[in-house]
This record gives C-alpha cells, sequence and structure tokens, in this order.
C-alpha cells in the first residue's frame, strides 16, 4: 500500500511548517487534573489521517468530564466510560497532512484539504452499528474520552473506523468546529418531529439551544420560544431564529407559554440546559400528548413527577444523543453564513491556556457561548487572560 505524506503544515493560514515529531497535546489524569504535557506526534498507520488541528470547541459534557460527573467517571450504577491518559476534544475540524493514497480515496479527500469528524468511532460490528444506529454503538468509542484521542493537541489521528466530512477552508476554525454542536443539536430537533403548527419551546440558549433553535427554524413550525437567564443569549436566540424569549429569571415561562396556547401548552420542548430545574419545567409547560426532547448531559441527578408523564399528560418523552445523518445539513448551513457566528463563537484561546478556557465554559454567569481551542494560536506574553478572534 502506497503511503502519501506532506511535510507542510497549513496551520491556520500561516506559512507553512515541517511536520514535527512532537506537539503539544492537554492530557487527562483525571478528574480536574488535565495538564499541557509534550506527546509523540501520531503516525498514520493503514487506512488513517493526520490532521493538523484547526481548532476545537469546548463542549459542557467536556467540563462535566472535566469536574467528575458519574456518567464519564461512573458510580454505584455505572461504570467508568472516560479514560485517564487520553487527549480531549472531540468538537474539532483539522487540515489533511498526512494518510496513505486508500485513506484518501476512500474519504474522497486530498492533502490540504479540510475536514470535521464525528465524535463517535464506531466499531461497525455490534447490534446496534449492524442495524444502522452507529451512534449508539455498544463499544461507544468516542474522540478525546475513551478509545481515541481527541484534538486538544496540535495534531490528531483519523482512525479508519472514523466518520468525516469535508468542511471549506475558507471558514474560520472555530465556525467550521462548531459543526459538531450544531449537527447533534439538529439530531434533537428531527427526534421531536415538529410541525408547521407546532409551537416549540427550546429550553437553553447556549451552543446546543442556539443551534436547536436554528434548526427548528428550518422545519418553520407556528412559533419558537427560547428560554434562559441572560438577556444577551435571548437577544442571540432571536437572531437565530427564535420568534419569543422568555427570561425564567424574570417571568414565568409555564404561565406564558399557556397563555400563548390558548392554554394547552407547547407541542414540543426540547432541553438544551443541563441543569435539573429544567426537565420539571419541561413537563409542566408541554401540552397533553406533547412531545419532550432530552439532549443534555446532566451532573447531578434529576427526580421528577412520573405521574405527569403518564396519567396526566401521556407525553412522548424522546432521548437524543449525538448527530447521525445531519453533518451534511449542519456544515451546509454554518458556509451559508446565515448564522451569526461571530457572536456565538465568542472566545478562542491557545493551547496554554486551556484551564482558562475550561473556567470560562463552566462560568455560570454567561460570559461566553462558544468557547474553543486554536493550537496554532500564540500564547500570551503576560498572565492576563488572553480572548483572541483568531481566523483560519
Amino acid at each position: 500500500m502506497s503511503t502519501t505524506t506532506t511535510t507542510e503544515t497549513p496551520a491556520q493560514g500561516e506559512a507553512h511548517l515541517e511536520i514535527p515529531t512532537t506537539m503539544r497535546a492537554v492530557v487527562v489524569h483525571g478528574p480536574g487534573d488535565y495538564r499541557l504535557e509534550e506527546r509523540p506526534v501520531p503516525q498514520p498507520g493503514p487506512g488513517e489521517l493526520l490532521l493538523c488541528t484547526d481548532a476545537v470547541g469546548i463542549c459542557a459534557s467536556d467540563l462535566k468530564c472535566y469536574h467528575g460527573a458519574a456518567k464519564f467517571w461512573g458510580d454505584e450504577n455505572r461504570p467508568a466510560w472516560a479514560e485517564a491518559d487520553r487527549i480531549p476534544g472531540h468538537e474539532f475540524v483539522g487540515t489533511i497532512v498526512a494518510g496513505d493514497d486508500a485513506a484518501l480515496a476512500k474519504r474522497g479527500v486530498t492533502l490540504g484539504d479540510r475536514i470535521a469528524c464525528e465524535q463517535i468511532v464506531p466499531c461497525w460490528e455490534c447490534r446496534y452499528c449492524l442495524e444502522g444506529a452507529y451512534w449508539m454503538c455498544a463499544v461507544h468509542d468516542m474522540f478525546g474520552f475513551k478509545g481515541f484521542d481527541g484534538a486538544m493537541a496540535e495534531y490528531v489521528l483519523v482512525p479508519a473506523k472514523a466518520l468525516t466530512h469535508p468542511v471549506d477552508r475558507a471558514l474560520p476554525g472555530q465556525v467550521a468546529a462548531f459543526a459538531e454542536p450544531l449537527s447533534c443539536a439538529f439530531h434533537a430537533v428531527e427526534r421531536g418531529e415538529i410541525r408547521f403548527g407546532d409551537t416549540v419551546v427550546i429550553a437553553g440558549a447556549g451552543p446546543i439551544g442556539l443551534s436547536a433553535i436554528a434548526g427548528a427554524r428550518q422545519k418553520n413550525p407556528l412559533r419558537i420560544i427560547a428560554l434562559d437567564v441572560v438577556d444577551d443569549k435571548l437577544a442571540l436566540a432571536r437572531k437565530v431564529g427564535a420568534d419569543l424569549t422568555i427570561n425564567i429569571a424574570q417571568e414565568d415561562a409555564v404561565a406564558r407559554v399557556k397563555e400563548l396556547t390558548d392554554g394547552y401548552g407547547a407541542d414540543v420542548y426540547i432541553e438544551a440546559t443541563g441543569h435539573p430545574s429544567a426537565v420539571p419545567q419541561g413537563l409542566n409547560l408541554l401540552r397533553k400528548l406533547g412531545t419532550f426532547v432530552e439532549y443534555s448531559v446532566f451532573k447531578d441527578a434529576v427526580s421528577v413527577d412520573w405521574s405527569i408523564i403518564s396519567d396526566d399528560k401521556e407525553l412522548d418523552v424522546r432521548g437524543a444523543h449525538l448527530g447521525p445523518h445531519t453533518w451534511p445539513a449542519a456544515i451546509k448551513l454554518l458556509e451559508s453564513g446565515t448564522l451569526p457566528m461571530d457572536e456565538i463563537c465568542t472566545h478562542q484561546f491557545p493551547l496554554e491556556d486551556f484551564q482558562q478556557a475550561l473556567d470560562l465554559v463552566g462560568d455560570s454567569a454567561g460570559a461566553s457561548v462558544k468557547v474553543s481551542i486554536i493550537p496554532s494560536l500564540s500564547a500570551p506574553t503576560t498572565s492576563a487572560p488572553t480572548v483572541s478572534a483568531a481566523r483560519a
């Protein structure tokens, strides 16, 4: 098998550089213990590609993993899923710098092309993969969490089993990497089976909530209502497609939604906050026979009155996981330039400032929307936090 490589690394539009033997990478040593280290640059084997990381977004699930949530590190109900000694980062886009001819041909790409990778790396052998539900793969290897290193590093290896999608190099790196949360939210919207006459309520105007609003807008329901506690994020929600917004710290969302729907309630509720209080809120503001779509990853347990779901309203409660079959549509919307991505992708940091980036994502005051790491950025020369509006 022939191998194609390049000794030049096109990184964020800068001068081409030779691929080094080592790279800077954030490494997980356990909850609350992430460190910047020097690691070998991966060498692609048969069917694999090597990417120079253009950008990697920080997800709420990255933060929950960092803080030791049971979903990742296990508890009395489940074993640990996340792995130590792993490079995190599953929301990424990169430029192909090495790979054999078969790998390039299989994906229809050439050296220098930009691709985004779906976060899951399916085994293609389990019951779910064989039935076509690859996003529910039983093995469930995922970049940055289990099985494969992620992209909080200067380079990332794309295994042969991974799913990839081409992305226009004209997009800023942090915008291109937003294809991951956008595709996830599109899947949540699909799970809601939104119809033209529906009142759709989306809880949360963070990256997933805003993306769900943008996706629901493509379905053109009767009205889209966004809920949050930060006025600036609600203003952004209107820019991406919300018809109405409610600041739940100032107004009773349940009463307002029922007022707008002749006392019935919303048809579809999409939960995108990860806050336990958003679950009973959704159950209460939905009409009878309504649809509840849960997308968030929760750090804490959630308790609700299940009789609302059954005896009171006979609700359709649906989970949503990852972004199967929605990546091309998400990338197309980003490439169209219709979303206010400069206002969504608010902060970009160099690798050296990964801790500041994580802390900013965890800032409950809403100081950021989407935070990304751009490995090609230079670290600041002072100790003061630095935010760069880097563009590819």
